[in-house]
């Protein structure tokens, strides 16, 4: 009978299974992580449970439980001292994990990766707290796809019943994600040859307008040299104009305010000087 010797043997006897077991914790606490067989590993996890919950409790009993289980003080210090600093204060049990890595080859023996859980532990109630005060105390049914307040009515109960719209496949996303794409490609390709267009239109819009501005310009020179051309002509007649003698004589006598025309009192004396030289003339013949 085997009385007190419930356990995995490991295929050892008994004080070198206790050596495995012994080994396989204080590798694990010190690396945080194994790798080992699944029989070792399902054998370690309840040790290494209880011994991190003799840490949460912190008394010198445990402590004393604590190295005797592990035959190391200075690992077991600082275990005690991590959980102090709150490692392990939210999480009420569970703290490895196993994951399968296939089996070994030889005997055919399933390798695991045995780690400790650090994260911080979530619970349901938690999260559910936590979605109603990001939604502000609202919540989406599951039939209705309603918007109701915590503690309402479930949806079963609403008078109309709204079936459930077909969520689209992550397939038909990737193809309409793709053909989004494709046609913005086609857009841009577009917009870009009718921005080529515009810009060797603009080219030639300026180009004719260039060339309009050079026939105005020269249009204008010419208008210039034209009219240059008149306004020497004009000073070389008004200049010649005052050269002609006797043009001052020729021209009409003012009138006077009464509108009579005055006499020219130059010409009288002029008159009486030719009649005495021509007495004088007279006077000479005679003699």
């Amino acid at each position: 009978m085997r009385h007190y010797k419930k356990g995995r043997k490991l295929g050892t006897d008994a004080s070198h299974t206790a050596a495995i077991k012994k080994n396989l914790m204080v590798n694990l606490f010190e690396n945080d992580r194994i790798k080992t067989t699944l029989e070792r590993a399902k054998e370690v996890r309840g040790d290494v449970d209880r011994i991190i919950t003799w840490a949460k409790r912190g008394d010198v009993h445990s402590r004393r439980l604590a190295i005797a289980k592990l035959g190391d003080k200075d690992l077991v210090a600082e275990i005690f001292a991590k959980v102090e600093q709150g490692l392990y204060k939210d999480r009420p049990g569970g703290y490895t994990r196993i994951f399968k890595m296939g089996k070994r080859r030889g005997d055919d023996a399933v390798i695991v990766l045995m780690e400790l859980v650090q994260e911080p532990v979530r619970f349901k109630k938690k999260v559910a707290a936590e979605e109603e005060e990001k939604t502000g105390g609202l919540r989406i049914s599951r039939r209705g796809r309603k918007k109701e307040e915590a503690g309402a009515v479930v949806a079963s109960d609403l008078e109309t019943d709204e079936e459930l719209e077909p969520e689209e496949s992550l397939e038909d996303e990737e193809l309409e994600s793709e053909e989004s794409l494709e046609d913005e490609a086609a857009d841009d390709e577009v917009s870009a040859d009718e921005a080529a267009d515009d810009e060797t239109s603009d080219d030639e819009a300026a180009a004719e307008a260039g060339d309009e501005a050079a026939d105005e310009a020269a249009d204008d020179d010419a208008a210039a040299e034209a009219s240059e051309d008149t306004a020497d002509s004009d000073d070389v007649i008004v200049i010649e104009a005052d050269l002609i003698p006797g043009a001052d004589e020729a021209s009409e006598p003012e009138a006077d305010e009464a509108g009579e025309p005055e006499a020219d009192e130059s010409s009288e004396p002029e008159a009486e000087k030719t009649e005495e030289e021509v007495a004088l003339k007279s006077d000479e013949s005679d003699k």
